[in-house]
């Protein structure tokens, strides 16, 4: 099943029943257009504003820039090696399931029917950039860093898509 698109506002209720660190990875996420996987897998001494990071899926090297708001939370919860640590052992980063198993308590606390996971967070910064970029399709997808077209498109256009299928059940 395809994971869902819900709105900044949707999302954010859901972000404010999460633990922390959860809220906060999912939060950078949306500000950055990370995969989950690698907003967790930040170190802590690689927090500024602007840095580089390797994508883990692609291999590909991205700028980030991370707003002061979140870079000032990330800051303060960061370990001794990785932003987000691991509970049982600060070696290791937390991990992708442990985020996903919280949003989706949250999901079924808030009724939410919709296949919402931490995926969910890209399609967001995915459709906000699209309308920031005037509709500039290719601009997404450098964004992403997707080597399709099509898949840049399904995710920039999401919001739209989900509309529509509401309206078809």
């Amino acid at each position: 099943m395809r994971t869902a698109y819900i709105d900044r506002r949707e999302m954010g209720h859901l972000l404010a029943a999460l633990t922390p660190p959860n809220r906060l990875a999912l939060e950078i996420s949306m500000a950055t257009g990370l995969r989950i996987g690698d907003v967790l897998n930040l170190k802590s001494d690689q927090l500024t504003q602007r840095f580089f990071i390797r994508e883990l899926k692609t291999g590909k090297t991205r700028r980030i820039y991370l707003p002061g708001e979140l870079l000032d939370r990330a800051k303060r919860m960061a370990g001794k090696i990785y932003v987000f640590e691991n509970r049982l052992d600060y070696r290791k980063h937390r991990t992708r399931q442990a985020v996903f198993k919280d949003l989706k308590r949250v999901s079924k606390a808030f009724g939410v029917h919709d296949n919402v996971a931490p995926h969910s967070a890209r399609k967001v910064y995915a459709v906000e950039a699209y309308r920031r970029s005037g509709g500039d399709l290719k601009k997404v997808q450098r964004l992403l860093n997707h080597e399709s077209e099509a898949v840049t498109m399904i995710y920039a256009m999401s919001d739209q898509l989900c509309k529509r299928h509401k309206l078809v059940k």
